[in-house]
C-alpha cells in the first residue's frame, strides 16, 4: 500500500449460518457451534447447507424483499449493520462520496431457476415470466440494491471473482479509497448460493458435494473422511476509510489493510495450481512489507475437497516453514460451509477479534487428519491461545484459477 494512504476497517456487518453479528459469530467459532443444517433442495431432497437466519425486514419493506434478490437482501442487511457499527450515517452531505464494492461468485442463477420453475407451473406460458427478472439478474445487483435502499449516489459495482470474490471486494474498496474516488467504501462479499439447485447439482456431478447423517459434521476440511463441499449463503461487508479520516472522527479501528495480491493459475477450470497460490501469498507479503514469520494466523481457503485441501497445504509449506513458530492455521468453512463469494469476507471477520483476545479459532470436525494436510500449528477442534496476533493472512481461491490473498494487521 502507499505509505501515505493507509486504509483501515472501521465497521463490520455480517450474517453467517451461525451468527448475524460479529460478536455472535465469534462466540460460536470459539465454542465449536456449527451453522450447517438440513435444507430441502429442489430436485435433490435434503442436503446439508449453511443457512442464514437474519431478519430481512429489519432494513427492507416486505415488497422490496419480494421484488429484489436474496443476495441483495443479504447485502442490504450487512451494509446497514456495518455502517451502524462504524457510526457512519449516509445522507445528502456524503451520499456521493460513498462507494459499494461487493464480491459475488454467481448472480442470476437463482432468479433464472426460480422463473423457469414458476412458468413451468403454467405450461411455460411466458406471460407469467416476472418483469423483475432483468434488474434481479444484472451483474451490478446486489450492490445496486444497496444504493437504492440507502440512497447512496456514489459508485457501485460487483466483482465477479468466483470464490476469491470476498477478498477482492475489500481490495477494490481499498483501491478506490487510495485513488480518492470515495471517502467511505462498503466492501466485502455476499452469496445466495443455497437457493440454486444447479450449484448443488454441479458439485454432485464432480463428486464434490458433502453428505453426512449429521449436517453439523458434513463440512470437514483436512479430515481424511471428508466428502466435499457444503454449500452456504451469507455475507460480510466492511466499512473502509482512510486512516487519517478514521482517526479524525475518533472511529474504532479493527485492523489495517496491509497487503494484497491476486493472480491466475492459467491451468484448469477447477483444479488449483499450488505454485500460483504460493506466488500469490508471497506477493501479498511483499506488498505488506512482511515476512512469513510476521503472520500469526493464516485463514485457509480449504473447502473440504481432497485435491483442494491438499494442494493449498502444498502451497503453504514453501513459505511457512522454519522460523514460523508463531504462525497458526485455521479454517472457518468447517463451521458454516462454503459461502462462495462471501467466503473470504466472512472468514476474515471470524479471525479479526483475535487481534484483541489472542485466540485462534479451530478447524471443526477433524477426527482423522489427512496426512497430506499436516501443517505445523494447524488448530483442530479446540481454540488455541496465541502469544500475540498482529497480522492475519486470508486465503481465497476460486474456479478458473483465480487466487486472492489479503493481509490485515493489528491497528497501530
Amino acid at each position: 500500500m502507499d505509505s501515505n494512504t493507509r486504509i483501515v476497517i472501521t465497521g463490520i456487518g455480517l450474517t453467517a449460518p451461525n451468527g448475524d453479528d460479529l460478536a455472535t459469530f465469534r462466540r460460536h467459532l470459539l465454542a465449536g457451534v456449527s451453522g450447517v443444517q438440513r435444507l430441502d433442495v429442489r430436485h435433490f431432497g435434503e442436503l446439508p447447507a449453511g443457512i442464514c437466519h437474519y431478519d430481512p425486514l429489519r432494513y427492507q419493506k416486505r415488497k422490496d424483499v419480494k421484488n429484489g434478490t436474496r443476495a441483495g437482501s443479504i447485502a442490504i442487511y450487512c451494509c446497514h449493520e456495518a455502517l451502524a457499527d462504524a457510526r457512519v450515517a449516509v445522507g445528502p452531505a456524503n451520499a456521493a462520496r460513498v462507494g459499494v464494492y461487493l464480491g459475488i461468485t454467481e448472480h442470476g442463477n437463482v432468479e433464472t431457476e426460480h422463473e423457469i420453475h414458476n412458468v413451468s407451473q403454467y405450461s411455460f406460458d411466458m406471460r407469467f415470466w416476472s418483469h423483475h427478472h432483468n434488474p434481479r439478474t444484472v451483474a451490478n445487483n446486489p450492490a445496486g440494491e444497496v444504493t437504492v435502499n440507502l440512497g447512496i449516489t456514489g459508485p457501485h459495482y460487483t466483482i465477479g471473482a468466483a470464490c476469491a470474490a470476498g477478498n477482492l471486494g475489500i481490495v477494490q474498496g481499498a483501491q478506490q479509497l487510495t485513488l480518492g474516488e470515495v471517502d467511505v467504501a462498503l466492501a466485502g462479499g455476499v452469496s445466495e448460493s443455497i437457493q440454486s439447485f444447479g450449484i448443488f447439482a454441479s458439485f454432485n456431478s464432480q463428486n464434490a458435494l458433502a453428505r453426512h447423517e449429521d449436517p453439523t459434521r458434513a463440512s470437514r476440511p483436512f479430515d481424511a473422511d471428508r466428502t466435499g463441499i457444503v454449500v452456504a449463503e451469507g455475507g460480510a461487508v466492511y466499512v473502509l476509510e482512510r486512516r487519517e479520516d478514521a482517526r479524525r472522527r475518533g472511529a474504532r479501528i479493527y485492523g489495517e489493510i496491509a497487503g494484497y495480491a491476486t493472480n491466475s493459475d492459467a491451468a484448469d477450470f477447477v483444479l488449483p495450481k499450488p505454485e500460483r497460490q504460493t506466488e500469490c501469498m508471497a506477493a501479498a507479503l511483499a506488498r505488506a512489507g512482511l515476512e512469513p514469520r510476521d503472520i500469526h494466523i493464516v485463514s485457509t481457503h480449504a473447502t473440504g475437497t481432497r485435491a483442494g485441501d491438499i494442494q493449498e497445504c502444498q502451497a503453504i509449506r514453501p513459505l511457512f516453514g522454519a522460523g514460523c513458530d508463531e504462525t497458526f492455521f485455521n479454517n472457518t468453512k468447517s463451521f458454516i460451509g462454503h459461502a462462495m463469494g462471501a467466503a473470504g469476507a466472512l472468514e476474515l471477520a471470524g479471525n479479526l477479534p483475535a487481534f484483541e483476545d489472542h485466540i485462534v479459532h479451530p478447524t471443526l470436525n477433524v477426527d482423522h487428519l489427512d496426512p497430506e494436510c499436516e501443517l505445523r500449528n494447524l488448530v483442530l477442534n479446540r481454540p488455541r491461545a496465541a502469544g500475540r496476533v498482529k497480522a492475519i493472512l486470508n486465503n481465497s481461491f476460486g474456479m478458473l484459477g483465480i487466487n486472492s490473498v489479503l493481509i490485515v494487521t493489528q491497528p497501530a
